[in-house]
């Protein structure tokens, strides 16, 4: 009877061994996943940014309104802030294809606190890195249409943003689509889903 016992106190020790061993695995992953989180994030600031933007495609063509909404798309993928204001400018077709339509862009944009090109005195927004892919291959008819688009995206647009890690590769041919022509990746400052975006004209 009296190894009986013993052997029951065995097992319950290992099992309570077991059950310490598991939380302290538990709150060391916890504490790892948390300190990731802490250092992916990063004090930026809304800075005012300005673009007038004319599209020159062979491939594809846009109509002012087209392009413009493809445009506000693209910004607020981004990480422009959702006052941003894209106005269509130059149109000479109104409603069809135009040859060279262009759009005005007044926005704001995040910048590391700590960049010389961030706006001074504004009020910090906690933010952080997030890889995007303007170029998903959703459907890769439509996506090597756009090969123009992007090539004009990553020259005029992109230096707007703070990125990094860009992966940029291009080879569009005019008047042919090109499957797999075009590729742009980046890592672009967005605010924290929780943060809040602060109120101010675009």
């Amino acid at each position: 009877m009296r190894y009986a016992n013993a052997g029951a106190a065995q097992r319950v020790l290992a099992a309570g061994a077991v059950v310490v061993l598991l939380t302290v695995t538990g709150w060391a992953a916890a504490a790892a996943a948390d300190t990731g989180t802490q250092a992916a994030r990063e004090s930026a600031v809304w800075t005012p940014r300005e673009l007038l933007f004319i599209y020159q495609g062979f491939t594809t063509r846009y109509s002012c309104d087209g392009l413009r909404d493809k445009v506000r798309s693209i910004l607020l993928e981004l990480g422009a802030r959702e006052d941003l204001k894209v106005t269509a400018t130059g149109c000479s077709s109104p409603g069809g294809p135009d040859s060279f339509p262009g759009v005005r862009i007044k926005m704001n944009v995040l910048q590391p606190a700590a960049d010389k090109n961030a706006t001074a005195g504004t009020q910090s927004v906690p933010s952080h890195w997030k890889m995007l892919d303007l170029t998903p291959q959703r459907d890769a008819v439509s996506a090597a249409g756009e090969c123009e688009l992007i090539e004009q995206v990553k020259q005029s647009i992109l230096p707007l943003f703070a990125t990094r890690n860009v992966e940029y590769s291009s080879n569009c041919v005019p008047h042919q689509l090109q499957i797999g022509a075009t590729r742009l990746r980046a890592e672009v400052l967005v605010p924290d889903p929780k943060s809040g975006k602060p109120a101010g004209s675009g």
